[in-house]
């Protein structure tokens, strides 16, 4: 791990540490016993559902991912897919504006044999169709719960409301870096006259001409898979059940605390609102503001209890999934490292 992605980590901690005080702060009433009864009396069946929701946002991603390679021909499977969905869901939550994810995935992909342009086409393919996931459930959620979205304070709404316009504008960028290959060369073209006049590169045309052969590979790639719309919707479902495993996890602590299944639904618009909000903000995790908009909507529904809840439907959708995703990674690369060693 570098120096920078050190510095994100342990900024990401004190970050995580700041927002949970922050909420907590909120109410005066607040104490720890008073959450560990609160997760005592909890009905332990639907927290288990919760945690396994909570898998399924890593897992689904994942499948996506294998879908997308297995089409190109290179064979994996769901456990290597839960590697890839890992490493995307722990280092975006550790890196601002979740430059991390992509990255982390794709180095485990190419690991596994797939090459960079099939792993960098999957990889855009499965950006387009995770954003096109929450803003379709957006929707949904505007449609039938409109009025909830009017409860939410002036902050949140406006944080709801670009992160709208965000969600639109990087679907199209992802789209159009995925369906035209030439912005991409120009975007990379770019930054390699810029290392030239850094002389961190000295060969730039011998980058360039390999530059041209993998963007070859990377339209032809493209133009393969654009066009295959069975293929294109599975995508997009898997996304979708992505999306819908992390909103299921406050039905289901809703659910395991006796809220009732009307407060369960609307727990999980407002998870959908939070999703959606926090995408304009470029902190490891939009924690913070996240934690903001969670508690402005959970005080919609339970009232005085909304810190408690807050804090465990946090803790599990966001919290949890990272570190389950960090020793997944974790297993995975020291797994990786034993075999490499028994072939020796």
């Amino acid at each position: 791990m570098d120096k920078k992605k050190i510095f994100w980590a342990v900024a990401s901690f004190f970050i995580a540490v700041l927002s949970i005080w922050a909420v907590v702060s909120q109410n005066k009433s607040f104490s720890l016993d008073v959450l560990l009864e609160f997760i005592k009396s909890a009905k332990k069946e639907w927290l288990a559902a919760g945690f396994l929701c909570m898998f399924g946002f890593i897992w689904f991603e994942g499948l996506a991912l294998v879908r997308i390679a297995n089409h190109f021909g290179y064979k994996t499977n769901a456990a290597k897919g839960t590697v890839y969905g890992g490493a995307d869901v722990y280092f975006s939550a550790i890196t601002p504006s979740a430059s991390g994810g992509q990255p982390a995935s794709a180095y485990f992909m190419m690991k596994d044999g797939i090459p960079g342009t099939v792993t960098m086409v999957a990889l855009l393919i499965n950006l387009v169709m995770y954003t096109l996931a929450l803003l379709f459930l957006g929707i949904l959620s505007f449609l039938l719960k409109f009025h909830m979205i009017l409860e939410f304070s002036m902050v949140s709404k406006i944080f709801i409301v670009i992160g709208i316009i965000v969600l639109i504008f990087l679907a199209w960028v992802f789209f159009m870096l995925l369906k035209e290959g030439r912005i991409l060369y120009k975007i990379c073209n770019f930054l390699i006259g810029m290392l030239e006049k850094l002389h961190i590169v000295k060969h730039g045309d011998k980058l360039r001409k390999k530059l041209e052969h993998k963007m070859c590979e990377y339209q032809e790639c493209s133009n393969n898979i654009t066009g295959q719309w069975k293929m294109l919707i599975e995508i997009f479902f898997w996304n979708v059940m992505q999306r819908l495993s992390q909103l299921l996890v406050s039905f289901m602590i809703f659910m395991a605390m006796g809220e009732g299944l009307q407060k369960a639904i609307d727990v999980s618009v407002i998870q959908c609102f939070v999703a959606i909000g926090s995408n304009c903000v470029p902190i490891p995790g939009a924690m913070g503001v996240a934690d903001y908009i969670m508690l402005d909507g959970f005080g919609q529904i339970v009232g005085k209890n909304a810190t408690n809840m807050e804090l465990l439907c946090r803790g599990m959708t966001f919290y949890g999934s990272v570190i389950a995703s960090a020793v997944i990674i974790l297993f995975a690369y020291v797994h990786r490292k034993l075999k490499s060693r028994s072939k020796v």
